[in-house]
């Protein structure tokens, strides 16, 4: 019997043994592999331009740091982002479909998701700081006139002009204009024509609808730049009937109708730009990564978009900044990544990582930071003229960008009546923001 006894008893303690080792075992594999799940946040982020190969260096780090946080990464196509975006974001607040915890906006579309998203918390940064940090059109551009914040951003960006240094050369320029006055004396030097008064090499693409991919926008520009009022106070109405902004548009479309240094039968600006025929045109800074990869013997330069002469400078801001929907269950985690993003060290390694893809990367956010890019001929113009971007909240941009086209289209088919286009676009436009921003 004590024999008996004895090996039940070793019998046992092994069977004990072999039970603590597997549990111990199983929690030291739960701690390795991260699948603790009581102590791990998901942070799902949709992010756009930028591949997971850029952000993973971040996301590591990160993670890193913060043991309790995992950040899922998905970057998102851009055709359909902002209808599918907001449509998800819609739709989690009725039935909880699954939504992402941090999106990219575009700094046009905050009056349109604002009451989607969660405001950046004090204790995240305040008013002060962020105003200290960034430049003035982002605390305009994503603030509303309660003073609550919605996106940090981690890049800026916006018109700029591209011109052709070879037909700069040739026609004896060797600096680009900084006034409109200029930019037409280049334009109408820089344009030549065959026999026929047809152009073979366009001074400057602008002046049209159809075949200038960002005409909407460089008529923003011209409105901002004449000083037109055109969003009421409470961002529900645009005015576009004044005489400056028929001045704007009559300045804009004089370039085919008056000076024709550029046709609406021409190919578009980028084509145009790229068979070597097209000295100038206006676009944000990232389509040079287009110019590079489509016609890389071009030689370009980038510079400011031309100023009204004796005013104070106006350039236009069309940029991104990260925001946190209000259906994320884990806000203050959400908003403590982003913030880690904007940080000056997680913004050059960002622009470091992306210029290993392409020829630069986002433009630093951080006004602390524009000294770094002196030297970078794509980049620095860009800061130059952050300090004095502005934009407008459109509410629902592609629909506005499509009613200036047509603004655009309707005065050139009409020959001049741009007092008749503008009420149209304006009565368009004002009927879109009832249905958009209620």
């Amino acid at each position: 019997m004590n024999d008996k006894r004895r090996l039940l008893l070793i019998a046992g303690g092994i069977i004990l043994v072999l039970i603590v080792g597997i549990v111990l075992f199983s929690l030291a594999s739960k701690k390795k592999d991260g699948t603790d799940n009581e102590t791990k946040t998901t942070l799902v982020y949709w992010g756009l331009w930028e591949p997971e190969s850029v952000m993973k260096s971040l996301i590591d780090k990160y993670e890193k740091q913060n043991t309790n946080i995992k950040i899922e990464y998905v970057q998102k196509p851009f055709t359909q982002y902002e209808a599918n975006m907001y449509t998800r974001i819609q739709q989690s607040t009725v039935d909880n479909t699954p939504a992402p915890d941090i999106i990219r906006v575009n700094n046009a579309w905050r009056s349109k998701f604002q009451s989607s998203l969660a405001p950046l918390p004090t204790e995240i940064m305040t008013a002060s700081e962020y105003s200290q940090a960034f430049y003035p059109t982002a605390l305009k551009d994503f603030s509303d006139k309660s003073g609550n914040i919605y996106a940090i951003p981690i890049e800026i960006d916006g018109l700029v002009l591209f011109y052709n240094k070879k037909l700069f050369n040739t026609a004896g320029y060797s600096e680009p204009p900084t006034d409109w006055d200029a930019f037409i004396e280049y334009s109408k030097k820089l344009t030549k024509k065959n026999a026929s008064g047809v152009i073979t090499q366009a001074g400057a693409a602008i002046g049209s609808a159809n075949n200038i991919i960002h005409s909407a926008d460089i008529f923003n520009l011209l409105l901002l730049q004449n000083s037109v009022d055109i969003l009421s106070a409470d961002e529900k109405t645009v005015t576009l009937t004044s005489t400056r902004a028929q001045s704007a548009l009559d300045f804009y479309t004089a370039f085919v109708m008056e000076h024709k240094t550029w046709s609406q039968d021409l190919g578009t600006d980028l084509e145009t730009f790229y068979s070597g025929n097209l000295a100038m045109m206006i676009a944000p800074s990232w389509r040079a990564f287009d110019i590079i990869n489509s016609a890389p013997n071009i030689e370009f330069g980038i510079a400011g978009v031309p100023q009204l002469p004796g005013n104070n400078p106006v350039n236009y801001g069309m940029y991104w900044g990260e925001a946190v929907p209000k259906t994320s269950p884990n806000q203050l985690e959400a908003w403590k990544f982003i913030k880690f993003l904007s940080q000056p060290e997680q913004q050059k390694e960002l622009f470091s990582n992306s210029s290993q893809i392409r020829a630069f990367g986002e433009p630093y956010s951080l006004k602390s930071l524009a000294p770094e890019m002196e030297t970078n001929p794509y980049v620095n113009p860009i800061l130059k003229m952050a300090p004095t971007m502005q934009a407008w909240q459109m509410g629902e941009q592609g629909f506005v960008e499509e009613t200036l086209r047509k603004a655009i289209t309707d005065v050139l088919i009409a020959q001049g009546e741009s007092d008749t286009a503008l009420k149209k676009a304006e009565e368009a436009i004002n009927l879109k923001l009832v249905e958009v921003i209620r």
